[in-house]
């Protein structure tokens, strides 16, 4: 029943995304819920844990069906008669592995089931992390063109005085075409975010199922605790994943070892002669004997030890990295937020003091319809500079916090 209310409830929140734009919050979910990537996981789980019912039974029992004993020489070679040897036999054969078999067998499919929970919470980490930065990119590209509008519409109130300004012999004829110079720069600027919007909607869009998603809410918190992301660590779902394949690395290696013990067998057998002599049961027994283990079991435990041990060196491998990019994401992260401070408490202000006082002196005379608009040029510029210095920030509390914390026992 589970992938009927997986796909019930995306249908409920896609339908709620289509009737009013996306939170991050939302978006998060709907993308949980409908990422094709994370249903194909799902798969994997499911499959692992059908496979484990089967682990570790004894194989199936054979049927034996046989003509015992029929003469080929002798008088009464070739033909059926009324002796003492010839039978007609059904039985029943079990084969029974040892139990150190059965149960690495047992285990190896546990850690299957394991590895592919883990492979599931990554893949999980992975659909939230890009829906999460492309909600991001979209919001920001929406507010960036939102401050080039606002821009625009200055530089056309400017626009219209230019004509006053050459009558009065204020501003030389060439002036007057600066306004048209700046909007049309702006308009190659407005074509960038424009594309902008339209790439982060459609990846948006990827993750969520959306085909017209739309940004709303407040952008995620910023806040990013080094100290806890530094402890969970150890619980990073890409070092838990390596956890589950040195327990199925161990297993394998616990199968293999159990090669080497004796496997035993058992048949009944039901044996229907001449009424004149009456029926006949046998009962038997098979133990295999593994007596050249040097050449066969030996060989597949080296094999099967080397490869857990690569497993354990590949964890610690990668908890290395981790640690390392860990922290030169925390360093980004301070430098971008520095920048960030700079420019809303320094370049934004100063940018718009500027644009004040020059379009003060424009109306007082004392300035030039050029130096206006330059002012104003400026301002816009600093605005979406501040706005990409934001997004930067946003950007990497996301990654951080969504890359790096510990999953959830």
């Amino acid at each position: 029943m589970r992938p009927f209310w997986l796909t019930s409830a995306a249908a409920l929140i896609a339908g709620a995304a289509h009737a009013a734009p996306l939170t991050y919050a939302a978006a998060l979910a709907l993308a949980e819920l409908s990422a094709p990537s994370l249903q194909a996981k799902a798969r994997d789980v499911d499959a692992a844990r059908a496979a484990a019912v089967a682990a570790g039974r004894l194989p199936d029992p054979k049927l034996r069906l046989g003509l015992d004993n029929f003469p080929i020489s002798g008088p009464p070679a070739g033909r059926f008669g009324p002796d003492s040897m010839t039978m007609a036999t059904v039985g029943v054969v079990q084969d029974v592995p040892n139990g150190a078999k059965r149960r690495a067998e047992r285990a190896r499919a546990a850690a299957e089931i394991g590895a592919a929970q883990s492979s599931q919470v990554v893949e999980g980490r992975d659909v939230r992390l890009a829906t999460a930065l492309a909600w991001v990119d979209l919001y920001y590209a929406e507010r960036r063109l939102a401050a080039l509008d606002e821009v625009e519409t200055a530089l056309k109130r400017m626009r219209e005085t230019a004509p006053s300004q050459l009558s009065a012999g204020v501003a030389r004829p060439a002036q007057t075409l600066e306004a048209d110079q700046l909007l049309a720069t702006l308009g190659d600027r407005r074509a960038d975010l424009t594309a902008a919007v339209a790439k982060a909607r459609a990846e948006l869009a990827r993750w969520t199922g959306d085909p017209a998603p739309e940004a709303a809410g407040a952008p995620p918190d910023l806040t990013v605790d080094a100290v806890a992301l530094r402890a969970g660590l150890e619980r990073h779902p890409q070092l838990l994943a390596y956890d589950a394949l040195e327990r199925q690395a161990d297993a394998e290696v616990a199968l293999a070892r159990a090669q080497k013990r004796p496997d035993v067998g058992w048949d009944l057998t039901y044996q229907h002669r001449d009424p004149m002599w009456g029926d006949m049961v046998s009962l038997g027994a098979t133990v295999s004997l593994p007596l050249f283990a040097r050449t066969r079991q030996d060989p597949v435990i080296a094999a099967k030890t080397n490869t857990a041990s690569r497993v354990r060196i590949e964890r610690e491998a990668t908890r290395r990295a981790l640690r390392a990019q860990l922290d030169a994401a925390l360093a980004d992260h301070v430098m971008h937020h520095d920048r960030l401070m700079r420019a809303q408490e320094t370049l934004v202000p100063l940018a718009r003091r500027k644009s004040d006082l020059e379009r003060s002196s424009y109306a007082a005379g004392s300035a030039s319809l050029s130096e206006v608009l330059q002012a104003l040029t400026g301002l816009a510029e600093a605005h979406i500079d501040a706005l990409d210095r934001e997004a930067d920030v946003v950007r990497d509390a996301v990654r951080i916090n969504l890359t790096y914390e510990a999953a959830q026992p």
